[in-house]
């Protein structure tokens, strides 16, 4: 036996990273989100007209749940495989490709910076698209765990820039404080 570790204790290894990696990736999610005062409880974002292909509110929460899932995935693939050339890049890329991910609800729906965070979509996705192909060069299902990530990046791409065209005053709209009677 000339082997340093068994198939068996390989893939154990693997399962550390994603019991590891996967809950760090889905919390740091969902944190950011609600810092941000994401979704239908924002009065600001109440008030906008949407577009008509704007999902319900739940959808979001369903949908990066699974996307953080499959990230966190693939980057724990991407840690595991050590030795692997350009694992280093691989890594740098991902990591900032998913703190402008973590930082884009802080702008759009903290600041009303609509514009910008359009723009900043525009940044993760190309990042999120180098870190597809990086990934693809290391473990190749690694990359196939980011396509739905790309395609739900280009979907809120073009939901953003909507919004952004229907409400051009978005960045400035005041909404009055919510009045309670006692």
């Amino acid at each position: 036996m000339n082997q340093i570790a068994s198939k068996g204790q390989l893939r154990m290894s693997l399962l550390r990273w994603i019991l590891f990696v996967v809950p760090i990736t889905v919390l740091l999610g969902f944190t950011f989100s609600q810092f941000a005062n994401t979704g239908d409880e924002n009065r600001w974002f109440q008030a906008l007209a949407k577009p008509s292909a704007q999902p319900p509110g739940w959808a979001f929460g369903a949908a990066w749940a699974l996307l953080y899932t499959m990230m966190g995935t693939a980057f724990a693939m991407v840690l595991h495989a050590r030795g692997a050339p350009l694992r280093g890049p691989a890594i740098i890329v991902y990591l900032t490709q998913y703190a402008l991910n973590l930082f884009w609800p802080i702008l759009f729906f903290g600041m009303h910076q609509v514009g910008a965070a359009f723009w900043l979509l525009v940044i993760v996705l190309l990042l999120a698209l180098a870190t597809t192909f990086i990934f693809g060069r290391i473990r190749k299902a690694a990359a196939w765990l980011l396509v739905p990530y790309l395609a739900w990046l280009c979907f809120a791409a073009i939901l953003n820039q909507q919004i952004g065209e229907m409400n051009p005053e978005a960045e400035t709209l005041v909404v009055p404080a919510a009045r309670t009677q006692i």
